[in-house]
Parts: C-alpha cells; sequence; structure tokens
C-alpha cells in the first residue's frame, strides 16, 4: 500500500499543476516498487506480485526510468 500511496500522491501532485515534481514522485514509487518486490518475499510484497520476481522488477524500474526521463526532459512552457 505504501507504493500506491506514493504514486497517488505523485499523481494528485501532477494534478495540481506541478507535472514535473509529480513525476518524479511517481518515478521514485516505482522505483521503491521495484525495490520491495526485490527485497520482500512473494507473500509479504502483496499486489506488487504480477509474474516473476525479475519480470516485476524490471518492469517497474523501466517504467520508472520512462517516467523520469520524461520528467527531466520535457522542457518548461
Amino acid at each position: 500500500m505504501g507504493v500506491l500511496a506514493v504514486v497517488g500522491a505523485g499523481l494528485l501532485l501532477a494534478g495540481r499543476g506541478h507535472w514535473r515534481l509529480g513525476a518524479g514522485v511517481v518515478a521514485a514509487g516505482l522505483m521503491l516498487g521495484a525495490a520491495l518486490r526485490l527485497t520482500l518475499a512473494p507473500r509479504a510484497a502483496g499486489w506488487l506480485v504480477v509474474r516473476g520476481r525479475l519480470f516485476d522488477v524490471a518492469l517497474l524500474l523501466l517504467l520508472g526510468a520512462g517516467v523520469l526521463g520524461l520528467a527531466v526532459t520535457i522542457p518548461h512552457p
């Protein structure tokens, strides 16, 4: 639930106009999810378990890096 709360907070920030900060928080939440999925037992990981451990970690890291990449490369208006 902690990962979901962090991502939700990032989406809330982005929705309130702080999209760059919000995207950074979403990316941090996704990368936190990857770290937790890598270290926790499958029973303790809960909703982070989708497929195999390596697949889940790779997908969360890829999504987190992609969101972070968008946040830092899109110029300010």
